[in-house]
């Protein structure tokens, strides 16, 4: 099955990933390329408005609780949505045992940056403003949307609000200048991206902003205090060194980082949880990931709450 999706995939959707394919055809084929990717059973679907910003609610049976994933979906900021996204990212939520929320931000060059960052971060306020624990919250991003994970965490940072209990980063495109060694070195391997579409898209989302600009390529913004990351990358994408980099770069900055590389795979294979193994293995790993910093913190809580608890029953000092 592996073979099988890398061909598809190499030569049905790299032409379509191209700028010489209108930008309404690339919108259009992805969504239907994502409804061939079956959802699980059981999970509720509504529309929410997270201040302003349109979402989409999935709620899998037997989530728990206070425990919600922001889920930022990628396709290089200028496509990308429920139709491409929501059925696998619904795998992602039922891993985790968790509620997502999917908000659909702007889209570029129609709202180039930083549109994207304010609706995420739109969307962040108004979860902590539900009244969620911000230690029970993950984001969670692929490609554009990683590095837009990446770029809104370092907001939250900015902004004073309560960091998110963790994250998980899906080859993150971190880098919109293009200047790792795989964009090149490894471009006739990757089935799915090409340097020219991702010029294609790095000068659609800048704008008149510089590609280098911290907002855009989070690979060059200040990483400390961010939470616990995890790092998922295929072994074949052009945008590997992106992945690499960010690793290196969060462990200096003593930033907890789990990076893994799957041998062998393509940018964002995730997508096609339900088809692929190492697809539904990565998708596993995500969701144990986020639910033992999710377990970590509830047992904490309740040590805490023990601590405070006088003695024998009887009243407090």
């Amino acid at each position: 099955m592996k073979t099988l999706l890398f061909w598809i995939v190499r030569l049905f959707l790299k032409p379509i990933l191209s700028p010489r394919v209108p930008l309404r055809l690339q919108r259009a084929a992805t969504a239907m390329v994502g409804h061939a990717v079956w959802s699980p059973r059981d999970t509720d679907r509504t529309t929410v408005d997270m201040n302003g910003v349109p979402a989409l609610q999935l709620i899998p049976t037997g989530a728990v609780g206070g425990r919600v994933i922001l889920y930022l979906h990628g396709g290089g900021y200028v496509f990308g949505g429920t139709g491409s996204h929501a059925n696998a990212v619904a795998h992602i939520g039922k891993a985790a045992g968790a509620g997502v929320f999917f908000p659909l931000y702007r889209l570029a060059p129609e709202d180039p940056y930083p549109a994207a960052v304010e609706d995420a971060m739109a969307a962040y306020r108004w979860l902590l403003d539900q009244g969620n624990s911000p230690d029970l919250l993950a984001i969670v991003g692929d490609s554009a949307g990683g590095g837009l994970t990446v770029a809104t965490l370092v907001a939250i940072r900015d902004a004073g609000l309560p960091m998110p209990g963790a994250a998980a980063l899906i080859s993150p495109w971190v880098d919109l200048t293009r200047s790792g060694d795989s964009v090149l070195g490894r471009a006739g391997r990757d089935p799915m991206l090409s340097p020219p579409y991702l010029r294609f898209c790095a000068q659609a989302y800048c704008a008149d902003q510089p590609s280098s600009h911290p907002g855009c390529s989070p690979l060059f913004a200040d990483l400390r205090g961010l939470p616990p990351l995890l790092i998922q990358v295929g072994s074949e994408e052009a945008l590997y060194s992106d992945s690499e980099r960010l690793a290196k770069l969060a462990n200096r900055t003593q930033v907890e980082v789990n990076f893994k590389c799957y041998q062998g795979l393509w940018h964002v294979f995730q997508l096609f949880a339900g088809w692929l193994r190492e697809a539904d293995d990565a998708v596993a790993e995500i969701g144990l990931f986020l639910r033992q910093r999710w377990d970590a913190t509830s047992l904490g809580a309740q040590q805490a709450v023990q601590a405070d608890k006088p003695a024998f029953g009887g009243p407090a000092a």
